[in-house]
């Protein structure tokens, strides 16, 4: 590199684990093929990986419900610490270029650790305004890979159990300005380790799909 220049900032990846189950989760895993994926795409940039571990995160309470309720209303020490939460939840989320979510599908919907990062964050005033014709996101769009993981199937013809998840972490993700929302799977976790292994095959091939063809997308592009 030559000296005069600047050395090139890395890729900032912001992590949300909501598996309660480690090591183990297959949506970590399914995760770990995203996050070397982005790796290589970054290239000499490198990534700065930041994990949060959303089982740590208290939910919400009702001193920050009276607080957003009342915002002309000086908050009191209580209320400070409450809404700090969510404040270091929002800066965590602006600071980073590109958001990977880890999470398992629990009664066909979000588990509660992502919910509650999900109140934290999407937080009138601070991450959308209440206008005339709904909701308007105030962040800046950037791309979101979710991995999720789930103990049937809720694709293809083998689904037999509805998806709540996809469509309402899109819409409220959707709510906050971010748009670019990807879903890779990792289904039947429960189903046996036959299973299973196919269900990884699967979802680790369609991350691997998916980068290559988007890698050589931008390679054609920069070509023309």
């Amino acid at each position: 590199m030559n000296p005069s220049q600047t050395p090139l900032a890395p890729l900032r990846i912001l992590r949300l684990i909501a598996s309660p189950n480690g090591n183990a989760s297959e949506s970590l895993k399914l995760s770990e093929r995203i996050l070397h994926a982005l790796t290589v795409r970054a290239g000499i940039r490198g990534i700065e990986l930041t994990d949060i571990d959303l089982n740590t995160l208290s939910p919400v309470d009702a001193t920050y419900a009276h607080a957003l309720a009342h915002p002309s209303e000086i908050a009191t020490e209580d209320q400070k610490g409450t809404l700090s939460r969510s404040d270091q939840m929002i800066i965590l989320l602006n600071a980073c270029d590109v958001l990977v979510i880890a999470t398992p599908m629990h009664n066909y919907s979000v588990p509660s650790p992502l919910k509650a990062w999900i109140d934290h964050v999407v937080r009138v005033g601070k991450t959308f305004l209440s206008t005339s014709k709904g909701k308007v996101g105030t962040l800046l769009d950037r791309p979101v890979y979710v991995a999720v993981a789930t103990g049937g199937y809720i694709s293809g013809e083998r689904a037999r159990q509805p998806d709540f998840l996809r469509p309402y972490l899109s819409a409220v993700l959707k709510t906050i300005g971010l748009n670019q929302v990807h879903y890779f799977t990792v289904e039947g976790t429960a189903k046996g380790t036959d299973a299973l292994k196919t269900a990884q095959k699967i979802g680790y091939d369609d991350v691997h799909t998916f980068f290559h063809e988007e890698i050589e997308a931008r390679t054609h592009e920069t070509v023309a």
